[in-house]
């Protein structure tokens, strides 16, 4: 036997081996993975030796065979205690997930890993996936390393910079014209049709697994207990339930006490429909047909998990909240002025959703507060180029520069 003990429908909860399968054949729901927990023996000094990265959690990772793993050392980042940015808002314990230190300078290193790792373990050749950017690299890097043929599906419009850093790693890149939803449909066609395993659409129960491994490093950082408040950004949805899915397995192998912590879903104005569904009440979410924020990586119009999302936020108290461009531009600035953070628009949603949070009395003082920003400025500099002071030109006089210090 195996690690896994099966995977479970979301919906109808029926039971299925752990094959190559993800949705349940039965009533369409999606499906998740379920280890045999009684026999994980996890203690809070069994992670002294560990590598550092996200494989130190191996025995809750769908991979049963190591050799299967394939390994850029993604994970383990920094917990930073953002003292200036708390300060600033009157929060005692705020914190700042960094995943833009990431080998390819997202989260998305996380479920790419697994994913490509279990492409292999299930004999696949090729691998890709559908992307806003973030999801090309990681997987491109990952193909790369295992020596996989890969294909990116990426919608007209995404930032030159993220179609750049994937085509570094020799995949091929296949821009479909239209959104996110358009590419994410050819890219389901083409892995059924051509036997690709396409990360997060036919591997997806899988590689959801992946994005997990930023709860369980939270906790351990706060030396194994949950945060009182987590805000993070929201595409797909799927990172937010896998998150909320590591802390109930660490509380049901008893590594933490309780699993509860409150969600803030955080999505660009203009594409925002799991937003809008929590403020309407619908336990539905409505597509958005043409996404408009500059917030790209989030611009996903037809969120996959946006109805767990919903869930997860009403189960735990928790609220969503979309932001304005000039917002995401402003949180962008904060978080780099303040904890010398460079994120992406999607960062810049977080800190403007938090913003909000603190001046509507939504968050007390001295609660711990964790800010998931999961992405490098880096990769999409233009959003937040055109609202920045130009450098000052001068000749090379002393003088000048002297004038310039006395203002």
């Amino acid at each position: 036997m195996g690690k896994i003990s099966h995977l479970e429908c979301r919906e109808c909860h029926r039971h299925y081996p752990a094959e190559k399968l993800y949705f349940c054949p039965e009533c369409f729901g999606p499906l998740d993975v379920k280890y045999r927990c009684e026999e994980v023996d996890w203690r809070k000094d069994s992670f002294q030796h560990a590598p550092k990265n996200l494989w130190r959690y191996l025995e809750l990772l769908p991979i049963e065979d190591e050799s299967n793993i394939v390994n850029i050392e993604a994970g383990y980042t920094p917990l930073i205690k953002a003292t200036n940015l708390g300060r600033l808002l009157g929060l005692k314990n705020l914190y700042i997930k960094n995943d833009t230190v990431n080998p390819t300078f997202s989260f998305k290193d996380r479920p790419a890993g697994v994913g490509v790792s279990k492409a292999l373990e299930l004999g696949l050749k090729s691998v890709g996936c559908a992307s806003t950017g973030n999801l090309a690299a990681a997987t491109a890097a990952y193909a790369a390393k295992a020596g996989l043929r890969c294909y990116i599906f990426v919608p007209r419009g995404v930032e030159p910079e993220k179609i750049t850093h994937a085509l570094t790693y020799s995949p091929t890149v296949i821009e479909v014209n239209g959104s996110y939803d358009t590419a994410n449909r050819i890219a389901a066609q083409a892995a059924e049709a051509y036997e690709i395993g396409v990360v997060n659409i036919n591997l997806r129960t899988y590689y959801v697994e992946g994005s997990k491994t930023l709860g369980f490093e939270v906790a351990e950082q706060l030396n194994w207990r949950t945060p009182d408040h987590i805000v993070a950004p929201v595409g797909s949805g799927a990172m937010l339930h896998a998150i909320s899915k590591g802390f109930e397995e660490l509380e049901q192998i008893g590594l933490i006490s309780s699993s509860k912590v409150k969600f803030t879903a955080a999505q660009g104005r203009g594409c925002a429909p799991i937003v809008e569904a929590f403020r309407k009440g619908l336990d539905f979410v409505e597509p958005v047909e043409h996404p408009n924020t500059i917030a790209k990586s989030l611009a996903i119009g037809e969120p996959g998990d946006g109805v767990y999302v919903l869930r997860k936020l009403r189960q735990s108290g928790g609220y969503a909240e979309d932001v304005s461009d000039l917002e995401i531009v402003e949180g962008i600035k904060l978080l780099a002025k303040t904890e010398g953070i460079f994120s992406e628009p999607a960062g810049g949603v977080v800190i403007g959703a938090l913003k909000r949070l603190v001046e509507e009395g939504r968050i007390e003082s001295d609660e711990t507060v964790i800010c998931l920003i999961t992405g490098s400025g880096l990769k999409a500099a233009e959003a937040i180029t055109p609202h920045l002071p130009q450098p000052l030109t001068i000749e090379p006089e002393l003088e000048t520069v002297a004038q310039i210090i006395a203002r």
